[in-house]
């Protein structure tokens, strides 16, 4: 596969990703105050979300892929290895504090005792992800901007 089908892989793959996470950081100031009620009615609208999953792994595989096509360079590979990285700290955040909110709560159908805070490790550690997400999307940009054909 060609260096130049990594880099627009990588860089698309990373565009999509960042739709959701801009949603989930979009959505935050609308949604921190509701009520329960309120609050779980609105979660309602992430159902089959989960799929967009799939958007991380390819991220994650694509730039570790783009690092390793453009290992003769080292400002290009730095700078995809990077981007590989935001997106292995994405993950590591969901299963911290993404991830128990949607298994305690049966993925905001059923209420626990401490569903405040659940709800505020789910809200801002979308929004700590969307940072990410668009950090890792400009680092691999830059990537594809820096790298010179040989």
């Amino acid at each position: 596969m060609s260096t130049r089908i990594v880099q627009f892989l990588a860089i698309a793959i990373g565009a999509l990703a960042l739709i959701p996470s801009g949603a989930h950081l979009a959505a935050l100031p609308n949604k921190i105050g509701l009520g329960q009620s309120e609050y779980f009615l609105v979660q309602g609208i992430y159902r089959g979300w989960a799929v967009l999953g799939s958007l991380w792994v390819a991220a994650l595989v694509v730039n570790i892929a783009l690092a390793v096509v453009v290992r003769s360079q080292p400002l290009p590979f730095w700078l995809a290895l990077g981007a590989a990285a935001c997106i292995a700290a994405m993950f590591a955040i969901f299963v911290a504090w993404t991830l128990p909110g949607n298994q305690a709560t049966h993925n905001w159908t059923t209420v626990p005792a401490n569903w405040e805070t659940l709800r505020r490790h789910w809200e801002y550690s979308h929004a700590v992800n969307a940072a990410i997400v668009f950090l890792a999307l400009c680092l691999v940009t830059a990537s594809a901007l820096c790298w010179r054909r040989a």
